[in-house]
């Protein structure tokens, strides 16, 4: 049987080791690393058990030519400290776009997360942050860039955009992500925004938050609004956002100055959350920048879609294949071991006929051939 069609993509990843020490081919390195992590390996011995547990089937299943048996943990360790990352992100990326189905209007958030263990004291190395992209309707991982530290996101999410196509899309971003040279570039690539605005941008900050005041204060008289609500209840608690969208003209009135810097701007927005919880009862007001116009369902949808790259990324590196646990950190490791987990679960979202969680899911591979290989192969 030939490996299954998404290794097509890693299958130029050029090989960082010098020819006399090549007993094992990269590619099948990289297929027992995916099947491993896949199954829920959390590091280079991991590989080697599973490899050793499931030769038979990786040769019987997947092809792969092992004249030396399963490799050893220390050469997994030293493959994938010297394998280039921006060279495996390029060969990530091709593959997503093979899973990617486009739709106009899709939330691209963008958000950093570090690796909280990655760090190494004795060789003065940071832990690995990365600044990554999630498509909310696809469940997706679209890429990911790494960046020294959190104040030096701000210059990775161009480095990550340049990378992607966004035409058609929404990119959200946090404060952090705020800036003009973002908007200008997220317009340049054809897309649209929602820029949360907070203290970064203190002085239009205050402005905003104050024509809020007074446009409500005048029952929003002689401006462009759309508005919209939504409830829900869960767990005792009952939650409701107002979404309130002011459009503004071209070389409007009061933020033209503002629109002149801005590229795309088009509209200011105010989310209102009250969140209750018995008799207590709090208010939370947030502001945005955005190019939409139109349906304030859409930027309140945009919005929410955005805490997807929380709950559904972030969070489930960490509990479900436990990320900030791993200790992996020299060289290029870390970074590729995060590369290796995007592309486990991208894998494991794929399928669509298991309803559990992806934990759940990894235990199902590791214990499953035929759902391990239903997995890779996307059948």
């Amino acid at each position: 049987m030939p490996l299954p069609a998404f290794l097509d993509h890693f299958s130029d990843l050029p090989d960082p080791r010098v020819e006399r020490g090549k007993h094992h081919s990269l590619l099948s390195l990289l297929t027992i690393a995916f099947c491993a992590v896949l199954c829920g390996a959390e590091g280079w011995e991991d590989m080697t058990t599973f490899g050793q547990a499931r030769q038979d089937w990786l040769q019987t299943h997947l092809g792969l030519d092992l004249p030396f048996g399963i490799p050893s943990p220390d050469t997994f360790r030293r493959v994938f400290s010297r394998l280039d990352p921006e060279a495996f992100g390029t060969c990530f990326r091709a593959w997503v776009q093979t899973l990617r189905r486009k739709s106009k209007g899709e939330v691209i958030a963008l958000d950093g997360k570090v690796v909280r263990h990655s760090f190494d004291t004795a060789f003065g190395q940071t832990a690995l942050h990365l600044v990554s992209a999630w498509a909310s309707e696809n469940r997706l991982v679209l890429g990911a860039v790494s960046t020294e530290d959190k104040s030096n996101e701000i210059t990775a999410f161009p480095r990550l955009l340049r990378l992607l196509d966004i035409t058609g899309c929404i990119v959200t971003i946090d404060a952090m992500g705020c800036q003009k040279t973002i908007a200008s570039q997220i317009i340049g690539q054809k897309g649209d925004y929602v820029l949360a605005l907070k203290g970064n941008h203190t002085h239009l900050a205050e402005d905003v938050e104050r024509f809020f005041e007074r446009a409500e204060a005048h029952k929003f008289a002689d401006l462009s609004v759309r508005a919209c609500e939504t409830g829900e209840k869960d767990h005792g608690r009952i939650e409701t956002r107002r979404c309130v969208v002011i459009t503004l003209a071209e070389n409007d009135l009061f933020f033209g100055d503002v629109q002149a810097e801005w590229a795309g701007l088009r509209s200011l927005v105010r989310i209102e959350s009250v969140r209750q919880i018995g008799e207590k009862s709090t208010t939370e007001r947030r502001y945005f920048l955005s190019s939409l116009t139109g349906s304030a369902k859409r930027v309140l949808r945009a919005v929410r879609s955005h805490w997807g790259i929380e709950n559904a990324l972030h969070h489930v590196l960490d509990v479900s294949l436990n990320e900030d646990a791993c200790r992996i950190r020299r060289d290029h490791a870390a970074e590729n071991m995060a590369g290796l987990r995007h592309v486990a679960l991208n894998l494991l979202r794929q399928d669509t006929t298991h309803k559990r969680g992806i934990k759940a899911r990894q235990k199902q591979a590791g214990w499953d051939e035929t759902y391990l290989l239903k997995v890779l192969t996307n059948n």
